[in-house]
């Protein structure tokens, strides 16, 4: 395994190669192995990028404390069949002052995640397609657990013609059902025994919406079941992030972001 920090040597080394690509903010778990397994079943060269991207931070957000192993995750990696680990400096990547940006789309760009953290999918796509063009990928993996992030970069992927194949990969969960999250560090024990009403609400949903499709009644109870501190929302929607008002048969996404404390978590259940 290499190795590589310099964007310009890492282009130099993939070039005209067939390339699985995962990139990450590092602090790697069960859910990054999952898609870094996929990709090495997939494809002859595999990245993982490893970039800590502050253009999707928002003012007052985690940038400064977001977890950083950068040895646990070589060494992950390592285990893992990865042939190149990208690990760029700050200045590798944003090295121009009046750079050239990436707009999120004007509408599903500021709904949800958009809403709540203004300006975060513009940091998001900008550093995507900046990996995508130093790495030129074959195919990159992305889980379902972001799911309005994976919609978009499908979007800019159809929009700007990338000739990059996207790979969704599942959620993957505690044994508890807790989705895992490099977040999840920041939790108590009290906090994550809370955190468990957020992955229960989501299944509770998805066994009502077998007999009742209608949204407003999905949302009531799942309420009845959330223990959280603030609950910023839950949405439904299609596969597309359309807003729906009733469960589509394998077209719909259920959506939760909450605090449990200090700590932001978001999940999802696709129906």
């Amino acid at each position: 395994m290499k190795i590589i920090t310099n964007p310009y040597e890492l282009q130099k080394e993939l070039k005209n190669k067939e390339i699985g690509f995962v990139p990450t903010m590092g602090a790697l778990h069960e859910g990054h192995l999952s898609l870094i397994k996929k990709a090495r079943n997939e494809n002859k060269i595999v990245v993982v990028s490893i970039f800590v991207n502050p253009t999707q931070f928002l003012a007052g957000e985690d940038l400064d404390k977001y977890p950083k192993k950068f040895e646990a995750d070589s060494k992950i990696c390592e285990l893992a069949g990865v042939d190149y680990i990208f690990a760029p400096q700050i200045e590798d990547m944003y090295n121009d002052t009046d750079e050239v940006l990436i707009k999120a789309p004007k509408i599903k760009g500021y709904i949800l995640e958009g809403h709540f953290r203004p300006g975060h999918f513009d940091g998001v796509l900008q550093i995507v397609l900046k990996l995508f063009n130093i790495v030129k990928p074959t195919r990159a993996y992305f889980g379902k657990k972001d799911a309005q992030q994976l919609a978009l970069i499908k979007q800019m992927v159809k929009n700007l013609f990338l000739d990059i194949e996207i790979v969704d990969g599942e959620t993957i969960r505690e044994k508890s059902g807790l989705a895992m999250s490099s977040r999840n560090v920041y939790l108590s024990e009290d906090e994550k025994n809370r955190a468990l009403t957020i992955s229960k609400a989501l299944k509770l949903a998805a066994e009502i919406s077998t007999t009742n499709k209608d949204t407003n009644f999905i949302k009531e109870k799942m309420i009845e079941v959330l223990d959280v501190d603030t609950l910023q929302y839950i949405a439904f929607v299609d596969r597309e992030f359309n807003f729906i008002n009733k469960i589509k048969e394998k077209n719909s996404i259920i959506l939760i972001a909450a605090f449990i404390g200090n700590t932001r978590l978001i999940d999802n259940i696709y129906l």
